[in-house]
């Protein structure tokens, strides 16, 4: 048997997300996950974003991508691990997909693979935000708005939800990330500094980058799916790349 080696990173499918296509991005993404190498993978890292609205009530899970849990359960059966990070449209995850087996984690989050210490989270937040984006993130995070929130028929919050989404999205062009001038560079630089890291991965900001630090740690941000292709990181036990979107998952 082949050595589980392979780890595969993936943010911002945004599934549910009425623009493009939304049924060719799931089937496109249940395709990735059913060409895994599953002999020799070891886990996958979803970071954030895989819904473009999730939240769970006690008794209902969203129905949206349900044959992506189903791939996700597959892979789980065949000995892969799922581990999970929450983004800013996927918050309101309890207890679901930890009672699936998959494993959940906030950011920053350090792990070693391979010996390689990796740094790991959807990416927002860190570093710094707007002051708009954090008290929006807070209410988010809210015990009592997410209590009235669940007062919502589930009908009329997923309606909500996803229009408010896609009303967002609308109003933002494209965004291409900026560099050094980053929050998010600027935590990566820091962190670095106060311990060993050798990869920095996240998603959240849309955009395919792939830098190196003035301490010569990898950073890497995740392309989302709206474009087309399987775009994804991998690591296979030594190095990191990004795979460009039309790159096939294997």
């Amino acid at each position: 048997m082949a050595e589980r080696k392979l780890v595969y990173f993936v943010s911002d499918v945004h599934l549910g997300l009425r623009t493009v296509d939304p049924a060719e991005r799931e089937a496109r993404f249940i395709a990735f996950l059913k060409g895994l190498p599953v002999q020799e993978t070891q886990a996958l890292y979803l970071l954030g974003d895989i819904w473009d609205f999730w939240y769970e009530y006690r008794d209902v899970v969203p129905r949206e991508g349900s044959r992506v849990v189903a791939a996700l359960i597959s892979l789980m059966d065949a000995g892969v691990e799922v581990w999970f990070c929450p983004g800013n449209h996927d918050i309101w995850t309890y207890s679901y997909f930890e009672s699936l087996g998959m494993r959940r984690f906030d950011q920053p989050y350090y792990v070693t693979l391979g010996g390689k210490v990796f740094c790991l989270g959807h990416g927002d937040l860190l570093g710094g935000a707007k002051h708009s984006y954090k008290l929006m993130i807070k209410l988010f995070h809210n015990r009592v708005a997410q209590w009235l929130f669940s007062l919502l028929h589930p009908w009329l919050a997923y309606r909500f939800g996803l229009g408010w989404s896609h009303s967002n999205r609308r109003k933002h062009e494209p965004y291409h990330f900026r560099g050094a001038e980053e929050p998010l560079y600027r935590f990566a630089e820091e962190a670095a500094r106060g311990r060993h890291v050798d990869f920095f991965v996240f998603g959240h900001f849309h955009d395919a980058v792939d830098l190196t630090l003035p301490g010569g740690e990898r950073f890497f941000v995740l392309k989302d799916w709206m474009d087309g292709g399987m775009p994804c990181g991998v690591f296979n036990g030594s190095s990191f790349e990004l795979r460009c979107p039309a790159s096939p998952a294997e």
